[in-house]
């Protein structure tokens, strides 16, 4: 981790000469510091991603579909339609065809199938939802 050791150091001694540490450069400074920690994270565990731009594409929906939520007038419809995004954005981070996923759970879950066999990350739901 070198470059990331660099980075950090040179980060550091930027900040201590800085005059304006209200600028945007030295906010941006300030943040990557107090960050240290958690920005290695991403160097010491390998299924960590730098960027996270695929969590935002999976939450899109549902900034999307805002409007919409407000004709669910009540409790139960509002967290059916949560359930299903969920299931949805979860069949899609998995490499599984929404309604493929759908109809393979409501057929599934309904002739008493288990559970664990229907996870998105299933043999079952891999073979036949892809």
């Amino acid at each position: 981790m070198p470059v990331v050791n660099s980075f950090f150091a040179w980060a550091k001694k930027e900040y201590a000469v800085l005059l304006e540490h209200d600028s945007n450069y030295g906010k941006a400074l300030t943040y990557a510091i107090n960050q240290e920690s958690w920005l290695r994270g991403v160097f010491r565990d390998g299924r960590l991603e730098l960027s996270n731009n695929r969590v935002e594409r999976s939450v899109r929906p549902f900034a999307v579909g805002r409007k919409n939520w407000l004709f669910c007038n009540s409790h139960s419809g509002a967290t059916a339609t949560a359930t299903v995004y969920s299931i949805v954005e979860t069949a899609k981070a998995n490499g599984l065809k929404p309604y493929e996923y759908l109809k393979f759970l409501l057929l599934n879950l309904s002739q008493g199938v288990s559970m664990e066999k229907c996870l998105p990350w299933g043999d079952m739901a891999q073979s036949l939802c892809r």
